[in-house]
């Protein structure tokens, strides 16, 4: 279970100082609602993926 900062506080953050665990969960998150989200919901996803696939994508997300 996910035991991090919630979205609220990382919403203030840039994604390059998100940790590991806290991109690998909410891009899960963000997966399941995909179909519900609003243009603002859908920018938030976007920079998720982008900075996961900057930090070598899922398979090199190593959780800290």
């Amino acid at each position: 279970m996910y035991d991090g900062r919630d979205m609220t506080e990382l919403s203030m953050m840039a994604k390059t100082d998100w940790k590991n665990d806290e991109l690998a969960f909410f891009h899960h998150s963000f997966q399941q609602i995909v179909p519900y989200l609003n243009a603002e919901g859908q920018v938030i996803q976007k920079e998720i993926v982008e900075e996961i696939q900057n930090r070598g994508g899922l398979k090199n997300l190593k959780t800290e």
